[in-house]
């Protein structure tokens, strides 16, 4: 029998698959097909998920391991920070290592052990790198600038100023009010920029964000791919390092930043050293079920209630538990 995992962070949720522990590990057509299969409400397990998250060997001696991302509509994405420290715990018990790399599709990244966020909310930190402005890095074109930083494009919408920066994830983000925040031109936006449009030729995650005080977000995304997500990590690293170039007044460099998001909190810390920007991502990695499922339905991509078993680990609870200790800090936090 072969092993998945269902996992999350700050409620982002990932089925994790360790190809190392299968007989023959799947080929990209069929992680694809089993990426739609499983994370799809009506066809998956569990209520499916938002992505497929898979552990391989990295032929980098330096890393411990390799982590690939499949969205729920099959694409695959380069990076996922929320889905980085579900991975970064899960190679952390597997090698008995607090501190480490793990290779992604553009950057070995380091990840470490962090103290719980909360009794039975583990907590990890991974980084978040490489970050770039530059049109062709995200890309983007006919809005008439070479980059976007706290900049109006009225092809967007009309009065609003917005960033993008990829890292190396995508991500348009505008600062908002609570009441724009909760309304309905983000899934607009969202939509209409991950659909054919002349502007994001690949797509683009949209992040709104609404400023509670200095050094503190609520930010919400609709992530590429996926449509409306809990919580993005990417989104939430971007996000927070557009808050401090464009409101320094409000947001610093080497100091602790939490951001609030529909499925919990984060915070991050943002470093610039040698003309670099890197980002610490630091949030829970839960792991909410263990499934013992036959590999050959992972590679016909038929993974079904009556094909598994299911055991629930209980760290749920906890985690429900940690997120009702939070303050209510806006409209669209999860109830």
């Amino acid at each position: 029998m072969a092993q998945l995992l269902k996992v999350h962070g700050s409620q982002n949720q990932f089925f994790l698959l360790d190809q190392t522990t299968l007989a023959r590990p799947l080929s990209d057509p069929e992680l694809r097909a089993l990426g739609l299969q499983l994370c799809d409400p009506a066809t998956g397990i569990l209520g499916g998920a938002d992505g497929l998250l898979v552990v391989n060997d990295s032929n980098n001696p330096a890393a411990s391991g390799q982590m690939r991302v499949i969205n729920a509509d099959g694409s695959e994405a380069s990076m996922c920070g929320n889905g980085l420290r579900t991975v970064a715990r899960y190679l952390a018990e597997k090698t008995n290592q607090t501190r480490f790399q793990v290779e992604t599709m553009k950057a070995d990244l380091t990840v470490a052990y962090h103290d719980d966020f909360f009794p039975g909310v583990p907590g990890y930190a991974v980084e978040i790198s490489p970050v770039r402005f530059n049109k062709e890095a995200l890309p983007f074109d006919q809005v008439g600038h070479e980059r976007l930083l706290d900049t109006l494009v009225p092809e967007f919408v009309p009065g609003w100023r917005f960033s993008a920066l990829a890292v190396p994830n995508p991500h348009l983000i505008a600062f908002v009010s609570d009441e724009e925040l909760a309304g309905p031109v983000l899934g607009e936006l969202g939509q209409r920029l991950n659909g054919e449009n002349p502007y994001f030729a690949d797509g683009v995650n949209v992040n709104f964000a609404h400023i509670l005080g200095p050094n503190e977000l609520f930010v919400r995304t609709y992530e590429r791919g996926v449509g409306f997500t809990n919580a993005c990590g990417t989104g939430m690293s971007a996000t927070t390092l557009a808050f401090a170039l464009t409101h320094p007044d409000q947001a610093g460099f080497e100091t602790p930043i939490t951001v609030y998001n529909p499925g919990g909190m984060v915070k991050t810390i943002l470093h610039h050293h040698d003309a670099r920007y890197t980002i610490d991502l630091i949030g829970n990695a839960t792991f909410t079920h263990q499934i013992e499922v036959h590999e050959a339905a992972l590679h016909d991509a038929q993974v079904t209630d009556a094909d598994v078993t299911v055991t629930e680990t209980g760290e749920q609870a906890a985690y429900l538990d940690f997120v009702a200790s939070l303050p209510q800090v806006s409209t669209v936090k999860s109830k």
